[in-house]
This record gives C-alpha cells, sequence and structure tokens, in this order.
C-alpha cells in the first residue's frame, strides 16, 4: 500500500476526529460545565443547591471547560485524554474479546483499537499546541503505521465526511465513523501499538478475554501516547531548526 493512499485515509479520519474533540471541549448542554465557577449564595434555591451539587460532582472529572480543568496545566491536559477518553473508548475496544477467539479473527477489534489511539494522538497534539491537520496526519503515520508521511500530508486533502452527531454517544459514535474509514487500511492495523503477549493469548478465552483486552489495550493506548508525546517534541525542534522530519530524527 503506497504512503499516499495511507495519507488519504489518515486525513479522512483526522477530519472526522477533529470535530468529536470540539464537541467533548465545548458542548455544555445542560450548563454543568458553566456552573462549575459559580459560587454559591444564601439566596440560591432548592434547584440552586442541586445543580452546583452535580456541577461539584462533574469537576471532579476535570471534564474540558469546567473550573477543574482550567486548573491543569498542558501535560496534565494531555494525560486527562488518555486517561479519561482513552479509557472509555477501550470499552468499546475491548468488547469484543468476550466471545474470544472468534470475533479476535476478525478486523473489529484491530479497527476500533486503531481509532482510538488516533483519536487520543491528536488530542495529546492539540493540547501540545499542535492544531493543523497536516501534522496530525503526520504523527498517526509516524505512530500507529510506522511510515514517514511528512512530505505528503499538506497535498493530500481529507475526503469529505459526515460531520458527527452531538449527544452523550458522540464519542462513541465517532470513533465507529473513524474505523469505518480505517477499513481502506486494514493492512496497516497490524502496525499500531498492540496489547503485551499475555493479553492477547488470554483474549482468545470467552468472557476473560473481555477483561484481558481492556487491560491490553490500556498498555497499548499509553505506549502510543508516550511515542505520540516523543513524535512531537521532535516535531517541534526540527521545526525550530529547519531540520529533518521527526521520523527521520527518531529513527537515528
Amino acid at each position: 500500500m503506497d504512503d499516499r493512499r495511507v495519507a488519504a485515509v489518515l486525513s479522512s479520519a483526522v477530519a472526522i476526529i477533529h470535530p468529536v474533540l470540539d464537541i467533548l471541549a465545548t458542548r455544555d448542554p445542560i450548563g454543568l460545565k458553566g456552573r462549575t465557577f459559580r459560587k454559591s449564595s444564601e439566596d440560591d434555591s432548592t434547584l440552586d443547591n442541586v445543580l452546583d451539587f452535580l456541577a461539584k460532582a462533574f469537576d471532579t472529572t476535570d471534564f474540558p471547560g469546567t473550573a477543574g480543568w482550567e486548573e491543569l496545566d498542558s501535560n496534565a491536559r494531555s494525560q486527562w485524554w488518555v486517561n479519561r477518553i482513552g479509557a472509555l473508548n477501550t470499552v468499546a475496544v475491548a468488547f469484543p474479546g468476550v466471545f474470544g477467539l472468534l470475533v479476535n479473527r476478525l478486523p473489529i477489534q484491530d479497527l476500533l483499537g486503531f481509532a482510538n489511539q488516533a483519536m487520543v494522538l491528536v488530542a495529546v497534539a492539540r493540547e501540545s499546541g499542535v492544531t493543523d491537520r497536516e501534522t496530525h496526519v503526520a504523527l498517526l503515520g509516524s505512530v500507529l503505521c510506522k511510515r514517514d508521511l511528512t512530505s505528503l500530508a499538506d497535498s493530500v486533502p481529507a475526503k469529505k465526511e459526515e460531520s458527527p452527531k452531538s449527544g452523550p454517544f458522540a464519542l462513541l459514535r465517532g470513533m465507529w465513523q473513524i474505523a469505518n474509514v480505517l477499513r481502506d487500511v486494514v493492512g496497516e492495523l497490524d502496525k499500531r501499538p498492540h496489547p503485551r503477549g499475555i493479553y492477547r493469548v488470554l483474549g482468545a478465552i470467552p468472557v476473560v478475554g473481555g477483561v484481558a483486552g481492556y487491560l491490553g489495550e490500556r498498555g497499548a493506548l499509553s505506549r502510543a501516547a508516550k511515542q505520540g508525546r516523543k513524535w512531537l517534541a521532535a516535531h517541534k525542534k526540527a521545526s525550530a531548526l529547519g531540520a529533518d522530519s521527526p521520523v527521520k530524527q527518531l529513527r537515528r
């Protein structure tokens, strides 16, 4: 599979990921995010007290847009996407494992795993101040496909995809959309960070496979995020010095 095709598919995936992350970061349908900044007063009604209680509970998650989020630095915000959203998505990734070897022979788990890692890597990049699509494509190409797509990322347009809908299931719907796009590069799925060997063996056992799949995918996601941060650091350094691409630097 040639680099241009891989770059085009990753570009389409990034085009889906951005609005999903925007929905998570900006939408506040019932006003709890904004309420985390509110100070209680003696004149508050019973409803105000209830909503304040819910807002305080929500604030403990440090969700983007809350008061707790505002107190996090860029590194902590990057890790938030790995620990919170990545962990939630991993449930969907690992779920097919409860059926054991039969489903593990199908690409669905690798598709969802790839989509999950792609979404978290783009989120980490955005929190690091890297927001352009071209760099995100190159990042995914390096970490998940082991390809240097730096010279192609800015010349391959993203295929127009249906914008993810907002709502409580926007995250999972977005990940499913990404997985559908990635079917065009199914041969690249084996290159992403995978669960360690023991978890893959246990993943072949019905029921136990679900738990093993979750633990294995969480570890794989953490390694992908670590590789992504290393790539981004090399990218920023290379951009500042006008040096080689980060992929070439990391391979030296």
